[in-house]
This record gives C-alpha cells, sequence and structure tokens, in this order.
C-alpha cells in the first residue's frame, strides 16, 4: 500500500493552520517525523504547532534543540488547541495517543494520518499509509518531495535519527535500497551519523546502565532458548536513577544471545499496568501478538499494554507468544 501523494497535497491546500501529534512515549521517529512535517509544512505557508501527550524523553531532547514541541497538560491546556486540520504521525491507534485522543475527539478540525504501521483505529482521519515503509520519517521526506519543499539541515538531522532508529541503524529487514538513497539525501542535506549516533548512544547516564543492568540480569529463557523475556518494575527507576524512558530499545539488548528467535519485555509504568514490546527474527508475527492485547507495530516488533500484576500478565502473554511458535509458517 502506498501513499497518494496527489491526495495528500490536495488535502494540505485547503488549510492555514495544523496541530501535529504522535504517539505516547514519543520515540525518534515519532519526534523526528513530527519536526521534520512542521518544517516542511511552514515552508508551505503554513502555521504548524507539535503538541504530544508525553514529554519529549531527556535522551531524545537533542532533536529538539528549540524546544518546539508542546505538552498536553503542561505547555498547553485541551481548550488552547485550535487548528483547520490535526495530522496524526507513527500511529494509527487511539490507545497510543494518550490524552491527546480526547482532544482529537473533541477537535472540530479535520483529521489526517501518516503512518507505516499495519494495524488502525478509526480516528475519523482520512488515513495516508504505506505499510512497506520502514519509518514514518521516509513517508515524511515523500512529503515533502510531493509538496516541492527542499530538505534543509534543521529537517534533515531529525529524519536521519527517525530512520536510522527504526531501522535498528540500518539493521532490519525493512531496510531496502530506497532507504540508502533517502540517508544520503538526508547527508546532502547536512546531517552527520557521527554526530546523531553520539547524541542517540553515547550520551548514557549510569541511571540508564545500571537499568540496563538489571534487564539483562532478569533474562529468562524458554522453548530451549528460542524466547527469552525480561521486566522491569516502576521502583527499579528510584533504585537505579533511570528515568522511564531508558527502557526504551533495551529489549533489542536480549536479541544478541545466539538461538533468540523471539524477545518479550515487561515494563511496568507509573500508573500501573505492564507496556509490552515484542520483537521477532521468526514467522512468529509481533503486531498480531500485539494486537490480541490491543496494541499493534510491525511484524519484527510491536507493542501493547495490559493491567494485572507481572505474574498475571507475564502468564497472560507467554501464553499467546507460545502458541504462535507452534503454528508452523506459512
Amino acid at each position: 500500500m502506498s501513499v497518494d501523494w496527489k491526495a495528500f497535497v490536495s488535502q494540505l491546500s485547503h488549510y492555514e493552520s495544523f496541530v501535529l501529534t504522535s504517539h505516547i512515549r514519543p520515540d525518534c521517529d515519532a519526534l523526528g517525523s513530527e519536526l521534520a512535517m512542521a518544517e516542511v509544512l511552514r515552508a508551505a505557508g503554513k502555521k504548524v504547532r507539535i503538541i504530544n501527550a508525553h514529554r519529549t524523553p531527556p535522551a531524545l531532547e537533542f532533536i529538539d534543540p528549540a524546544g518546539t514541541i508542546e505538552v498536553l497538560g503542561d505547555d498547553v491546556q485541551p481548550e488552547q488547541i485550535s487548528a483547520d486540520c490535526i495530522m496524526i504521525l507513527d500511529t494509527s491507534a487511539w490507545a497510543q495517543l494518550g490524552d491527546m485522543g480526547d482532544v482529537i475527539r473533541r477537535s472540530r478540525a479535520d483529521k489526517m494520518v501518516l503512518d507505516h504501521h499495519v494495524g488502525e483505529d478509526d480516528l475519523g482521519a482520512i488515513m495516508y499509509k504505506d505499510y512497506t515503509a520502514e519509518a514514518t520519517g521516509h513517508l515524511v521526506v515523500q512529503a515533502a518531495d510531493a509538496l516541492g519543499v527542499s530538505l534543509t539541515r534543521k529537517s534533515a538531522v531529525p529524519l536521519f535519527a527517525a530512520i536510522a532508529t527504526d531501522t535498528g541503524w540500518f539493521r532490519f529487514g525493512s531496510v531496502t535500497p530506497a532507504t540508502y538513497r533517502v540517508i544520503a539525501r538526508l547527508l546532502e542535506a547536512g546531517a552527520v551519523p557521527a554526530e546523531i549516533y553520539h547524541d542517540l548512544y553515547e550520551r548514557d547516564t549510569l541511571g540508564r546502565l545500571r537499568l540496563r543492568g538489571l534487564i539483562l540480569a532478569r533474562t529468562q529463557a524458554d522453548l530451549d532458548g528460542a524466547l527469552v523475556y525480561t521486566h522491569v518494575l516502576k521502583e527499579d527507576f528510584e533504585k537505579t536513577g533511570a528515568n522511564p524512558s531508558d527502557t526504551e530499545d533495551a529489549i533489542n539488548l536480549t536479541l544478541t544471545v545466539d538461538g533468540t528467535k523471539v524477545a518479550v519485555i515487561f515494563v511496568e509504568q507509573l500508573r500501573g499496568g505492564f507496556k509490552l514490546s515484542f520483537r521477532s527474527r521468526c514467522h512468529v508475527d509481533c503486531n498480531e501478538i500485539a494486537r490480541y492485547f490491543g496494541g499493534g507495530g510491525h511484524k519484527a516488533a510491536a507493542g501493547a499494554f495490559q493491567e494485572g500484576t507481572l505474574a498475571e500478565v507475564q502468564e497472560r502473554v507467554l501464553a499467546v507468544v507460545r502458541e504462535k511458535f507452534a503454528e508452523v509458517p506459512v
């Protein structure tokens, strides 16, 4: 499924003002896509605000040096939000919009979605989706092309971070020759990979390192090592001095174990319940599992949320993962 860019441009032409938003616990693809799309729309003469339900994680603040992303409830109240159009990037699910979901439901503004995830809810929006895209950031580059807007360093840096992180720094099977062609353009526009890599991976705090140590120490194996899983409890953040956002991508550490086919991490949320993250290197479809629990994502990576104690949630979730392992791949 590819995006109808002619229709996309036609819809944009009807609006003067936009609010951009994305999913809770925003990652680089969410943040980078928002920031770059804002630059593209401003270059096209539009008024733009970026408003998220969750604050940008401290480790990712480098992506928005000017601090332009507003936080609902802190920087802006729901009644202060108005625009001709609300554009939702990098998600198509109500559950991932947090409190911005209520704003979107009540708003009389038109809605549109730009996303690369497979699953979707009825958000009352016109969907512009490409399931084959490795990152929403790639779609923002295509949007810029469709609008005739040139890429600048200000848009290239967040877009490079978006695509690099959503592809595991170009390691995942979603990478195609087109990925590298887009990356080449971002370098030409001013993105410097070494600087972005440093900002992403070479600024760890002691708290983050200690938390990762706990995550690794708790890793358990099942199905003769094909399935590994681990967990984080909310008291671990105070114990280690880490932030909740420091769990981002921690699941990928478990994939380095030889023989691992599927990895699951259970992260307890401060308000209760557990955020679930799934990764797969085999026929097991992470998106299918996540959808079973009200979440979504891709075949190789997906997420969801479940209420309950750690023991209850692990029993419930791992039972489904084991069932999917038992299915014979087509």
